[in-house]
């Protein structure tokens, strides 16, 4: 037991990647569409390129989106618009008609028997033609030569035309025409009294009912038209997909997709998933232990780009669950930004299309999908760079969204066979943007989303320790608290630190090393001098030295101490590892050579131990960098009289002695790399001194 305990501990690190992966594994498909993916890829108006197609099974033919919606649109149309008939309104208004006709028309001399029968008689059947079919309180313009339905008491009165209604507002034009054609011009205000007295509506809209109706009709409408039945061909190898061809490989796809698998079918489709993405997770991690190995040692790290990558799947998962069409405004080029940040730019292009892969089995057209964010992907990492100046960023996100719509624009051409510009720039029959330009926004819209990058920086700077060229930026500034208390107490190790960031940082420049990173860790390399300025040459203004008092060993103690009194100052103040690396390594296990020497002039056989710092040697090209770049720097206050001569000799020799301790057997630099950096330093040093190189006579 005791054995398993020691070699799980072991292999603790290998143990939480391998659960990391199988659980990254099974989050991704868990997010995959759980129906069949169908096989074939085809594009309107472009040759089938496979054997010929049968049809598997039946299925019916799915009617367009375009399509249902004219039929929805025919329908709400011409549907037909209930109003409810009130006869209890035509029994009040008659019986107020006696009432209202007996009190202004008396039977004097003015009006006999005769006259007011027959008056009486006419009024009445106006107004009974006035509800024959109703009266409605005004009109409804669009509805004039359209046929309504009439009910009363839920019961169907019949069809009538709209403009058959007496409309309340036009009443007195009734009465006029009335009055003028029965010559009862005499009598035309005490009609106009009459009817505008007792005259109420008695139709009304029955909207809840129509609504009802309508809604009823258009859920009727089927989304399909016809069947295919198994075994007929639809489509021939070289037959351009296009026509009633379309549309049933359009309704194959959708029915192969959305079946109902039975659950022998559905665990064949999660174990064939759950092997793709082990796969491609699996090709990531071997991909960051061969050719980065830091990273792949640091589990944090790790984590960090596999939950990055599970985000993206995330986000666009939901996107193309609420709607598809809206897949392309997941800014999903922020994963090739923030890796690049991090870490370098390899890396993100790698992580990104293995990512975008993954997408292609949750997003539709993929393929189309799957070469712009490629693309989109690649433009970022060699656009991007500097990322802490906000203008780079800016004009970076503006040439990847005009990547993203010129792109589209070319899969757009080689779908429809050409562009008509007049149809581009009009709106549709239902008043929507034209399909272009729906995409073109989107590609805006996922620029501006990609800005979140610069906050989103900062907060995983946070929540994992990580460090980007943002806060080197910030670290840089030699008016930040640390370095001006450095400057106060030791001002002459501060003048050393910043000549070494300016020869460290021309030696990364040179090579294509981090000079952001170098220059940072070249100011803060020496800050554990702070606790002993005095021990330090460079910080002795009398000719006291503190170190004629102490024995070479106490000395050489004193001197190294200085590299852990680093760290220790590092960590209390929240330098990021990335910059402690630099005050570890920057002498790696090299010898207090001065003290040594006097120990041995004391005892031959003094331990060289004591005289050793505690390493690590460098392990990457900007922390080898700087350890040359220190030693030179260092060694070059000790030169009498320096020629260009003198300095190239002693910068061959102090890298060749590292060389030759093997300082830089970890560090990811080559002899190459390491002779332009000689170059750059001596060319520097030159400068320093204002010497000029001498010609032969």
């Amino acid at each position: 037991m005791k054995q398993l305990i020691t070699k799980l501990y072991k292999n603790q690190s290998f143990i939480y990647k391998l659960l990391l992966h199988i659980l990254t594994t099974v989050l991704v498909v868990y997010l995959f569409p759980k129906g069949g993916k169908f096989q074939y890829e085809f594009q309107k108006g472009k040759p089938w390129q496979y054997e010929t197609l049968i049809a598997p099974f039946d299925f019916p033919i799915i009617k367009t989106t375009e399509g249902v919606e004219a039929e929805k649109a025919r329908l709400t149309t011409n549907a037909k618009t209930y109003y409810e008939y009130d006869s209890e309104v035509v029994t009040r208004v008659t019986n107020n008609f006696e009432t209202q006709f007996n009190q202004l028309f008396s039977i004097d001399s003015t009006i006999d028997i005769n006259n007011y029968n027959n008056l009486k008689r006419k009024t009445s059947r106006l107004l009974s033609n006035f509800y024959r079919n109703g009266v409605i309180v005004s009109v409804d313009e669009s509805k004039l030569d359209k046929l309504v339905v009439l009910m009363e008491n839920n019961i169907d009165r019949g069809t009538v035309s709209y403009n058959q209604f007496i409309r309340l507002n036009s009443l007195q034009n009734y009465i006029n025409k009335f009055v003028e054609r029965e010559g009862l011009e005499k009598y035309e205000t005490l009609l106009d009294n009459l009817f505008f007295e007792i005259i109420e509506p008695n139709v009304t809209i029955n909207q809840e009912y129509t609504n009802s109706l309508l809604a009823e009709e258009l859920s009727q409408i089927s989304p399909t038209r016809g069947n295919v039945q198994k075994g007929i061909r639809i489509i021939a190898k070289g037959e351009v997909v296009e026509g009633q061809k379309l549309e049933q490989l359009n309704s194959l796809k959708k029915e192969y997709e959305s079946q109902v698998w039975n659950e022998s079918n559905y665990n064949w489709i999660v174990f064939g998933y759950s092997i793709l993405v082990a796969l491609a997770l699996m090709m990531l991690l071997l991909f960051i232990r061969k050719y980065r190995p830091e990273i792949y040692e640091n589990n944090n790290k790790v984590t960090f780009i596999f939950m990055n990558i599970v985000f993206m799947i995330v986000l666009t998962t939901l996107v193309v669950k609420y709607d598809s069409n809206y897949v392309y405004i997941v800014p999903l080029c922020i994963l090739p930004l923030i890796l690049k940040a991090f870490f370098d730019a390899r890396l993100g292009v790698f992580a990104h299309v293995l990512t975008v892969l993954l997408l292609g089995f949750i997003v539709p057209n993929s393929s189309e999908y799957i070469f712009l964010q490629i693309i989109a992907g690649i433009v970022t990492i060699l656009t991007v760079s500097e990322l802490y100046k906000r203008a780079n960023l800016f004009i970076s996100v503006g040439q990847i969204t005009l990547i993203y719509i010129v792109a589209y624009f070319a899969f757009y051409i080689t779908h429809e066979g050409g562009i008509k510009f007049s149809e581009v720039f009009s709106r549709n029959e239902s008043g929507n943007l034209h399909v272009i330009w729906v995409y073109f926004t989107q590609f805006m819209l996922c620029g501006l989303a990609t800005l979140f990058v610069q906050p989103l920086i900062y907060i995983y700077e946070k929540m994992f320790g990580l460090v980007s060229d943002v806060s080197l930026l910030e670290l840089s500034d030699t008016n930040s608290k640390l370095l001006k208390r450095l400057a106060n107490e030791a001002p002459g190790t501060f003048h050393h630190s910043l000549q070494v960031a300016n020869l460290a940082e021309a030696a990364a420049s040179e090579i294509g090393a981090n000079t952001m990173l170098i220059r940072v860790g070249a100011l803060y390399h020496d800050i554990g001098k702070m606790n002993n300025p005095t021990f330090f040459i460079e910080n002795q203004a009398t000719s006291v030295n503190p170190h004629d008092e102490l024995a070479p060993d106490e000395s050489a103690k004193t001197i190294i101490d200085h590299v852990l009194d680093g760290i220790e100052i590092a960590k209390s103040n929240k330098l990021p590892d990335r910059i402690i690396d630099f005050i570890r390594t920057h002498h790696g296990t090299s010898t207090v050579y001065y003290f040594y020497q006097k120990a041995k002039e004391l005892d031959e056989d003094v331990a060289k131990e004591k005289f050793q710092y505690p390493g690590p040697i460098p392990f990457s090209k900007e922390t080898a960098i700087l350890m040359m770049a220190d030693s030179v720097e260092a060694a070059s206050k000790s030169l009498k009289e320096p020629t260009s001569q003198k300095i190239d000799q002693f910068v061959e020799r102090i890298i060749d002695k590292q060389m030759d301790a093997q300082q830089f057997m970890n560090a990811d630099i080559t002899l190459k790399e390491i002779v332009a950096i000689k170059k750059v330093l001596k060319k520097k040093l030159n400068n320093i001194y204002h010497l000029r190189i001498e010609y032969p006579e």
